[in-house]
């Protein structure tokens, strides 16, 4: 995994697991690999792989049975998806809104950007 410099890695390693678990390879209920596997696979001091266990066991996205390892909770994908849209709206978002702003963009180029980029990627849906 590379990965980025503006954001912690234990945040990017987060944002990994949320991804396996939303994409059904860790499903809800099933064991997740230990601190030590996924710092091993990740090439990570397990130290931060625990803080970024810590940071999901908080958001309720997983949790740890003593003896048995850490899991992925029952409603894990629908608390990675409040999550990362709670992400997007208050970090993400006004971010995109500034470059918007210094670069002059208008909601009706980013409307008519967006309606391709749904048209072209998703085109059974519309």
């Amino acid at each position: 995994m590379e990965f980025k410099d503006k954001q912690s890695i234990y945040l990017q390693i987060a944002d990994y697991i949320c991804e396996q678990i939303l994409l059904g390879k860790w499903p809800p209920g099933e064991r997740i690999p230990s601190v030590r596997d996924l710092g091993g696979m990740l090439e990570v001091n397990p130290n931060t792989v625990m803080r970024t266990y810590e940071f999901l066991q908080n958001k309720e996205i997983i949790f740890n049975k003593r003896g048995i390892g850490y899991s992925a909770d029952e409603k894990a994908n629908e608390r990675i998806l409040a999550y990362r849209k709670e992400r997007f709206l208050e970090i993400e978002l006004p971010e995109f809104f500034k470059t918007m702003y210094l670069l002059n963009v208008g909601l009706e180029e980013l409307q008519a950007r967006y309606e391709s980029f749904i048209t072209d990627s998703y085109p059974t849906t519309l």
